[in-house]
């Protein structure tokens, strides 16, 4: 993959968004990626619905749409604004987006999606697999923590002298056998 291509993948990539335990791309940066205005997208998703089932697209609620608002700062209702609730596209959201678009620069930009989605998908996978090997460590040293606090106790215990038994100073008699 060349530099330019990398580059790309990765704009793609910090655009992606988890909503709803999902990955997805909002419609006005799927348009962008693909040079086509949003009006259009969304409008060709609502002529092709049978195309895209809720796992593929869905619209954001009005509370989604409100955090999102305050997250980036976008032009308040009645000002120049969007006047629905943006739709969010998972990654076959995205990828039936550039056939229904069919222009040439759409189904181009879709291969750099998909490889956004992927490299995610990826990054997610090693986190979990990091995840999972702590959690051994952290169980192997709860064990170990345990196997040398007994090795130190053994050690103290060897370390405390032991109580020499001591001789009487002086005479003693012989114990004398009684004959009966």
């Amino acid at each position: 993959m060349s530099k330019r291509q990398s580059r790309l993948t990765v704009s793609v990539e910090s655009r992606i968004l988890v909503l709803r335990h999902h990955k997805v791309i909002l419609d006005t940066d799927l348009a962008e990626l693909y040079g086509v205005p949003v009006r259009h997208l969304n409008q060709q998703v609502k002529r092709n619905v049978e195309r895209f089932p809720s796992d593929f697209t869905f619209q954001l609620t009005a509370k989604e749409d409100t955090a999102l608002r305050s997250q980036f700062v976008i032009s308040k209702k009645g000002r120049g604004g969007r006047r629905y609730s943006p739709y969010a596209f998972t990654e076959h959201g995205a990828i039936m987006a550039a056939t229904v678009l069919n222009s040439k620069r759409a189904i181009q930009m879709s291969v750099f999606v998909v490889r956004a989605f992927v490299r995610l998908r990826e990054m997610l996978s090693a986190n979990r697999q990091l995840a999972a090997k702590i959690e051994e460590l952290d169980h192997r040293l709860g064990t170990h923590d345990d196997a040398i606090q007994e090795l130190m106790d053994a050690i103290k215990e060897l370390m405390i002298p032991e109580e020499k038994s001591r001789h009487k100073i002086g005479f003693q008699l012989p114990s004398a056998k009684r004959e009966p």
